[in-house]
This record gives C-alpha cells, structure tokens and sequence, in this order.
C-alpha cells in the first residue's frame, strides 16, 4: 500500500498541515521542522496526488533535467548545450524541460527537487555525474529516466553517452601520423566512466600500434579537470626528466593548463610539443595557438535523451538500451609534425 499525506505527517512528528506547506514550498515552516519533513517523504517514498491537472491521460507533458550544482556554474557550456538540445527537442513532442540543480552528494536530508516530491514530470534526465543516492532516488519513484554522459553498474536506465574511447584513439592515432611516439596524457577524476573511457583509449590506440604505454608520461590530476589541474599535472610530466612531444588532455580546460604550463617553461606549442584536448567547447579558439580538439556533439546528446524518454513515456515495455554518440576529431594550430629530435626536458617542480 503506498503512504498517504498521514504516513508522512506520523513519521515525522508533525500535522497535517505542516507537511502540506512544505510539499506546497511555504516560507512559514522553520528549517528544522522543513528538514523533518522532507526526510519522512524521502524514506516513505511518498508522492503527492497530481491534481486535476493531470488530466484523463494523467501525464503533466514535463521532462525533469537534474545535473550537480558544479555543473551548471562551470564557466564553460558543455551542459548548457546539453539543455538547450534536449528543451528543443521536447518541443517537438510538445514538452515543457524543468530544470533543476543538486548538491553534488546528495543524500539523505539533501532538498529534493520540487517537480520530484510533487510528482510532476513524467520523466527524469540526468546529466553528468550525480551521487548514486540521487539515481536511487529517482529510480524508486518508478519514473523513466534516461542519464547522460554518465552510468554506473548498479544502474538500470538508459544511457546516452559520448564516444569516449573512440575519440581518444582518434586523438593519439593522429599524434601517430604526424610522427609522434612519446606522447602523454593528462587526465583526471579516472573514476569518472568518460574521463576513464579516454585514458582506455589513450592506452589501447598506443598499443595497436606497437608503443608501449609508459606510467611516467601518464599524469591524473585527482579529482578535478580544470585549468590550474591540466598546468599542476603538466609540472608532474615535465618534472620527471622523460621526454615527450605531444599531450592528450582529457577535455579542453585541462588542455589549456598544458598550454600554459608549456609556455611558463619557454616550451612551444607545437614547434616543441603539440596538445589535443577533448569536448570542443568555445575556449579551444580563444587561446593561442588555437586547439585541437575531439568535438563533442553536445545538443545531440540532449536530444537524443529526450527521445529516448518521450519513447519510454508512450511504451513503457521500452527495453533499457545505451546509444553511443559518435565524436569528430577538429585539427587546428596546436597540432603538428614531431620535432625532428626529441630533447630531454627537465623542469624542476
């Protein structure tokens, strides 16, 4: 039987009532008592009634699209691409696309998404990478749900996810036509499925061609790919003596630390070494030289969740299925022939 209004008003000390204002977000309820509720909610599984809203079909025609608090005020917009292709193709199948934001670790106790606890979407989008109680969460309201560029074992939706192996190999076969043998890589967050998916890559592309994989010229910069982790994990490259011409980054803000990093240490790029990022996002033709890049189809990605879901919503004997979106190699000014010698470097820290 499922909980009533009553379950979760006994369960967390509280009348009727209270638990209306917090279900209805009421500024009158102190935090403390808000936190009580929202906790009973969670653990009972308890969904308010739609209203008449619902109308004979009792879908409410809303997709929630949740990513972490992170992601939505990174600088770059990889996920606000990823929103803009997903809200444009609801309003093909005639959606509305709510968006929401939360805490990175979401847990127990954590604020529950509003269009969640009132049950008002008919399907969830999850983008990037969320906590495992968050996916637990939504997959215990029953509702479809579809994640992007990001899965994990336990989980049982469908997943729309980048190339991510194929786009490394792209990158490090294209080192290997132009000549280069020593080539590095710069990553991090390896738990990540995408960023480690890129290292796999990284590895094999190097393998098939008869290069061994050496541990020395393959730097992670745990747990963050910003800027200042790509210059930190480049410092660790060049400090340990082994030569290299050339260095895969695992996305573009990381690559650009590379760059800088390289030109603090009177290093050229690509005379001395050339720099392949990974995502294409707009900063790869606002630096100098320009950067080569594996282009990430962003709005594509949105899409194609979208449709995924909206299919899942019409028929719900939907098998769970995983679409792999392919990746484009762009060359550009960072990129060129390996140096005819290869010098030793040794940077100090």
């Amino acid at each position: 039987m499922s909980p009533t209004i009553k379950d979760v008003a006994q369960k967390a000390g509280v009348a009727l009532s209270t638990v209306s204002l917090v279900i209805n977000r009421k500024s009158n309820v102190r935090q403390e008592t808000k936190k009580r509720v929202e906790n009973a909610i969670a653990e009972l599984n308890y969904h308010p009634r739609r209203t008449a809203r619902g109308l004979a079909s009792q879908r409410t025609y809303n997709l929630g699209f949740i990513l972490t608090e992170d992601h939505f005020s990174q600088a770059e917009p990889f996920y606000t691409k990823i929103f803009l292709g997903s809200e444009i193709e609801a309003r093909k199948h005639h959606y509305y696309i709510l968006l929401t934001t939360v805490q990175k670790n979401f847990r127990q106790g954590a604020p529950i998404p509003r269009f969640l606890l009132e049950r008002n979407v008919d399907g969830v989008i999850l983008a990037g990478k969320v906590s495992n109680g968050l996916i637990d969460f939504v997959q215990g309201m029953g509702l479809p749900l579809v994640m992007i560029d990001y899965t994990t074992p336990a989980c049982k939706a469908s997943t729309v996810l980048i190339d991510n192996y194929g786009g490394a190999c792209a990158a490090v076969n294209q080192f290997i036509k132009e000549g280069h043998r020593d080539i590095a890589f710069v990553g991090g967050e390896a738990s990540h499925p995408s960023l480690s998916e890129r290292l796999r890559g990284y590895k094999a592309a190097l393998q098939d061609q008869g290069i061994p994989v050496r541990d020395a010229l393959i730097s992670n910069a745990e747990p963050y790919t910003g800027v200042d982790d790509g210059r930190e994990a480049t410092r660790k490259l060049l400090g340990t003596g082994v030569p290299f011409t050339a260095v895969f980054a695992s996305n573009d803000t990381m690559a650009v630390g590379v760059m800088r990093c390289l030109k603090e240490k009177n290093l050229t790029v690509p005379r001395d070494v050339s720099v392949i990022g990974f995502d294409d996002i707009e900063v790869c033709l606002q630096v100098e030289p320009c950067l080569s890049s594996v282009r990430v189809f962003k709005e594509d990605l949105g899409a194609i969740a979208v449709r995924r879901i909206v299919e899942k919503i019409e028929d719900d004997r939907m098998m769970v299925n995983r679409v792999l979106v392919p990746v484009e190699l762009v060359l550009r000014e960072s990129t060129a022939r390996a140096p005819q010698q290869v010098i030793q470097r040794i940077v100090s820290g």
